[in-house]
């Protein structure tokens, strides 16, 4: 479904879209069209793309084609999704240890729905790192 979706092709874009936006989250997939997990995550971002464009807009951008980002925010896993807010990088603390992003495809799309509103309503309060309303701390259960 990554092709019903925007794709930043240069660094240029991926920036002007960051600034660009005033009122809204601005939801960024860093990866690969072809990765299975970025395939799950370009689903599951496509299904609730409508529903959410209210307060958030969701672009993807190749991480082989737009390598410009890769070193600063350290984007070495295939699938990686990022929120800004006014040009502002909000960190979400999903109880992993890594508040920067999200780099695993979520299962649901309420999840997904939940943490962009929350990173929405954190962001508009001022806030720099917002609390995710599920712990994912135990998500693998070894």
């Amino acid at each position: 479904m990554s092709y019903f979706l925007p794709h930043l092709t240069n660094g240029w874009q991926v920036d002007q879209a960051i600034l660009s936006e005033e009122d809204r989250v601005v939801v960024l997939r860093f990866g690969t069209d072809w990765d299975p997990t970025c395939m799950q995550m370009d689903e599951l971002l496509y299904s609730v793309a409508e529903k959410i464009k209210n307060f958030a807009v969701v672009y993807l951008v190749d991480i082989t084609e737009v390598p410009d980002f890769n070193k600063m925010y350290e984007l070495y896993d295939p699938c990686t999704t990022m929120f800004f807010f006014r040009n502002k990088h909000i960190m979400v603390d999903l109880g992993t240890g890594n508040n920067n992003k999200i780099n695993w495809a979520l299962e649901s799309k309420q999840e997904l729905i939940d943490i962009v509103e929350t990173v929405f309503r954190g962001a508009r309060k001022g806030r720099g790192l917002v609390v995710s309303p599920k712990d994912y701390s135990t998500k693998y259960k070894y």
